[in-house]
């Protein structure tokens, strides 16, 4: 079973106005909610790849049952831990003075819940695969993080990550599966270093590997994605469209190379991510994967070396 693990899960509100005055009643032209979090977005595209998985992690409130509802009304199960509060719910508005991102807090999570999570973790089987995702919430301290490796390690599940916490350097010694670092998250890994080249990057990255990550993706948004690991090192142009969002892109990608990697060669897994990530990051919302095919066909996918 894959698994997907939001600890700090949202909704997205999208609202698009004429003007944004204060002081007004400024009445939308266009709104959006969406169940939202990373490991919560990497369930829905394992879903259009017709990937099943359950979503686990923190929900609170009537916020978190919405998310609930949403995802098993797409034929996604869920196994969420609630907890007292209110699920958070982001703001995106867009006017013609521009685009304010408003980005709450959500709920605090008590030491009793994260002992649920963690135990809920440990039932897993050596057959299970667990996509960890996102921030962390209120009351969580990064060490859950470590809980978890521990136990991919102990079990021998495949644990893949998305986080940008620096203790990120102290999970790679528990040989995660795969790992997705932006070109910014993998600098955060090694501060003492510059990583203003492909060779710097590259290097970085196989030192990753050289510590016991299995697997790397490095998102570079617009200029799309390398993929490391002992036996290879592969880079993958993004295609070029205009960008409308950002935020859900890398969780696009990292879902859809796990499942092509599945089946398919490293080279071409990587191509199908990067036009994938690409088809999310050109629309509002995720991708419905009716360009993917067409975005794919100017890509080229380049063996590179240090």
């Amino acid at each position: 079973m894959i698994y997907t693990c939001t600890l700090n899960t949202a909704i997205d509100m999208f609202i698009e106005m004429e003007d944004f005055l204060p002081d007004k009643v400024n009445r939308s032209i266009y709104d959006e909610f969406q169940p939202n979090g990373k490991g919560v977005n990497i369930s829905i595209i394992l879903k259009k790849l017709g990937v099943p998985s359950t979503a686990i992690g923190y929900i609170a409130g009537f916020s978190g049952h919405y998310i609930q509802d949403e995802l098993n009304q797409m034929n996604i199960d869920t196994d969420f831990t609630e907890v007292d509060g209110v699920t958070r719910i982001n703001a995106f508005v867009k006017s013609n003075q521009g685009e304010y991102k408003i980005v709450n807090g959500g709920p605090e999570i008590t030491d009793v819940k994260i002992d649920e999570l963690i135990t809920k973790i440990a039932g897993f089987t050596k057959d299970d695969v667990l996509f960890v995702s996102g921030s962390l919430p209120k009351g969580v301290n990064p060490s859950i993080l470590v809980s978890i490796a521990k136990h991919a390690s102990d079990i021998g599940f495949r644990l893949i990550l998305d986080i940008s916490h620096p203790i990120l350097s102290e999970l790679v010694h528990y040989r995660p599966y795969l790992i997705k670092p932006n070109d910014e998250e993998l600098q955060a890994l090694f501060p003492e270093e510059e990583l203003d080249s492909e060779q710097a990057i590259l290097r970085a990255a196989q030192k990753l590997v050289d510590q016991g990550c299995q697997n790397i993706l490095v998102s570079l948004g617009g200029e799309g994605a390398y993929f490391v690991n002992k036996d290879t090192m592969l880079y993958c142009p993004a295609p070029k469209g205009e960008v409308v969002n950002t935020a859900c892109s890398g969780d696009t990608m990292l879902a859809t190379f796990y499942s092509t990697l599945q089946t398919s060669s490293p080279e071409a897994a990587l191509k199908k991510a990067v036009a994938a990530g690409s088809s999310t990051a050109f629309r509002s919302g995720l991708t419905d994967f009716e360009d993917v095919d067409q975005l794919m066909q100017n890509l080229k996918v380049q063996v590179v070396t240090i």
